[in-house]
């Protein structure tokens, strides 16, 4: 079914969120407090909600773009990076997360940043956390989270972040050089989880620094990638249960939502740097997976709650609701129907000349 011509149902964003921030897990439809927040979700929600706000000026979006970001500050901690995992009486359970969630921190506090939906306070706000992250972006050794915090610069508007996106695109570039080989054309030697974010971000950075050595990668690596998740002829992600290592099949399951979201990003990604309309089919067959273009033909969005099921598993839909899944489908969701919108006027236009 196509996602895109359905109302948008926002009950089950609301039913995952608090006076904190989104809730990391669900127990079928219910939020699981027990599993407490993350700043994963939470900055991928800050992401959706402003998207939300954009497109439809609803005063509960933007109060959900106050509260997640409200959780985001609360998260960096003194050295300018951002803790993780918090229980449900607000207590953090380490004083750092991971390389890949300071990234991603860094992507939604750009995107947010960016905005011209944001109030000034919002802009300030984000500008005041990426000022205190930026020292800490030069020791980054993960590759994601080195991608989404390029992607998370890329949206700034001062020349100065451009040594540190071009400082990342090295990175990526050099694991790529050292990585690629015959058959084999990615940036380590296995297809783990998030895998779309890497040529995105290569992407992302062609487009602001204008190196053609970095849009060749990025082109090599999404069209390998492109071969293992549509080989089927509909987009069947690497199963998180062993994913794909270097001259092996690759894991059937668990299929997760969160790799057709940024393989829909990814190809938006793509078609923005280079104009080419296969990117956009792409990605609209990569979001066609959560509405039944899948490996078991049914639909991962739950008509009742709104919610969406968090992946395919070998015996069928795992029918929790977490925030991943939601915030996934619904930025997935939000990217695509923004392009479609402005390549339909685009394409009034033309017709009206």
């Amino acid at each position: 079914m196509n996602q895109l011509t359905k109302p948008f149902d926002d009950a089950h964003i609301f039913r995952m969120t608090d006076d904190t921030g989104m809730f990391q897990h669900a127990r079928f439809s219910v939020p699981d407090l027990l599993e407490g927040y993350t700043t994963d979700d939470n900055v991928r929600a800050l992401i959706m909600a402003v998207m939300l706000y954009e497109k439809l000026q609803k005063p509960g979006y933007l109060a959900l773009v106050y509260r997640y970001l409200g959780f985001v500050l609360y998260a960096q901690n003194e050295t300018g990076r951002f803790r993780n995992f918090m229980t449900y009486d607000r207590q953090f359970t380490e004083k750092e997360g991971s390389e890949d969630c300071f990234g991603r921190c860094l992507w939604a506090l750009g995107y947010t940043q960016a905005s011209p939906a944001m109030p000034a306070g919002i802009k300030e706000a984000c500008s005041g956390a990426v000022k205190r992250a930026l020292p800490a972006i030069q020791s980054l050794t993960a590759s994601r989270g080195q991608a989404y915090a390029l992607i998370g610069l890329s949206f700034s508007d001062s020349p100065a972040v451009d040594f540190l996106i071009c400082e990342l695109a090295d990175s990526l570039y050099d694991h790529f050089e050292h990585c690629a080989g015959e058959n084999w054309q990615w940036f380590e030697d296995s297809l783990t989880y998030d895998n779309a974010v890497l040529p995105w971000a290569l992407f992302a950075a062609y487009s602001r620094l204008g190196q053609g050595r970095l849009l060749r990668v990025a082109r090599e690596s999404l069209s390998f990638l492109d071969l293992v998740t549509f080989r089927d002829g509909y987009f069947r992600p690497v199963g998180c249960n062993g994913w794909l290592k270097r001259g092996a099949e690759p894991a059937q399951y668990d299929e997760q939502p969160l790799e057709a979201c940024t393989a829909t990003l990814a190809h938006l990604a793509a078609y923005e740097a280079t104009g080419e309309s296969a990117m956009v089919e792409l990605a609209r067959k990569s979001f066609g997976w959560y509405g039944g273009d899948n490996s078991c033909r049914e639909d991962l969005i739950d008509s009742e709650t709104g919610g969406c099921r968090d992946g395919i598993t070998p015996d069928g839909l795992n029918r929790n609701q977490g925030a991943e899944s939601i915030v996934s489908y619904s930025l997935a969701r939000l990217a695509l129907a923004k392009y479609e919108t402005v390549a339909g006027r685009e394409r009034l236009a033309r017709c009206s000349r």
